[in-house]
């Protein structure tokens, strides 16, 4: 797996094996969990995150997105946030 989205939007996101994605009622929130803490994640991270399993596209989890919340035009935020959650090493690519 590489720390990077392929170019033509093709690659498949999955969580990161260093991390575990979690709901976490005390927070009320989803959170990511490492060794040496915890990421509270905001309602969209978490809905994205859930979806990023490796079996899904980015356009699949668009459209599962945009069908869930009956929204439009989410592409661009959702690949943004994956580029962002790359970065931070919070997603791998297939």
């Amino acid at each position: 797996m590489s720390a990077k989205p392929a170019p033509d939007g093709s690659g498949k996101p999955s969580v990161s094996t260093r991390l575990r994605l979690q709901w976490e009622p005390a927070q009320q929130s989803w959170v990511l969990l490492y060794p040496e803490g915890m990421v509270k994640l905001n309602q969209s991270a978490g809905e994205i995150l859930q979806r990023c399993d490796g079996s899904r596209s980015v356009a699949q989890i668009v459209a599962e997105l945009e069908q869930a919340f009956e929204a439009s035009g989410l592409d661009g935020e959702v690949r943004e946030f994956l580029r962002v959650a790359a970065d931070r090493n919070w997603v791998e690519w297939a």
